[in-house]
């Protein structure tokens, strides 16, 4: 017995400390010495402030803002330790009175607006921290937030220009925009 227990209790504490301690410190520190910001969480970091992290999402709903996707995270929105989609199905009532609902918010807030509402902006992302919208969600808002802040509809329609990015290896996904990131280039105008 000791013959078959010994090598096989030698074998998992090497193991142990090799792949549950050396690989991770080993793999954490070239990922900080090769990307110091994304190893790091992507945060934001204004006048010594911790403002956000460009990897999740954050609530916003001051006019002059844009807004985010909705999440779908609990107990509070962008909640990173509960990453997760509605799990809602196309045919469930609670997602249309929550599109609903969310449709009616964006009308409120900017009552003039009668064009389509993009999806993005009244239904969560798969992980329910996605942190970017669609062009068509920001260019969608960008009238609300001109008058908000009392800037130039093109000045705004520009600022989105200049931070949207296009599709990764120019092919993969839809061109985006970090809410976050746009938010703080919309405050740095004043």
């Amino acid at each position: 017995m000791k013959t078959i227990l010994r090598p096989a209790i030698t074998l998992l504490l090497v193991m142990t400390v090799l792949l549950g301690i050396v690989y991770p410190f080993l793999v954490t520190g070239i990922a900080r010495a090769i990307f110091p910001a994304r190893a790091a969480g992507s945060l934001i970091i204004e006048n010594g402030r911790l403002v956000g992290s460009r990897l999740i999402g954050q609530p916003f709903r001051d006019p002059k803002d844009f807004w985010s996707r909705p999440s779908a995270t609990r107990p509070q929105p962008y909640n990173g330790l509960d990453s997760t989609g509605s799990n809602l199905g196309p045919l469930n009532p609670a997602l249309t009175d929550a599109v609903k609902a969310h449709i009616a918010a964006l009308r409120a807030a900017d009552p003039a607006d009668t064009a389509p509402v993009p999806v993005d902006l009244v239904t969560a992302s798969a992980s329910g921290l996605d942190p970017d919208i669609s062009l068509a969600a920001a260019f969608y808002q960008a009238g609300r937030v001109a008058r908000a802040r009392g800037l130039p509809p093109a000045r705004v329609r520009a600022l989105i220009a200049a931070h949207a990015k296009g599709r990764l290896l120019g092919v993969l996904g839809e061109p985006r925009i970090n809410v976050l990131e746009l938010n703080l280039a919309l405050d740095e105008l004043r």
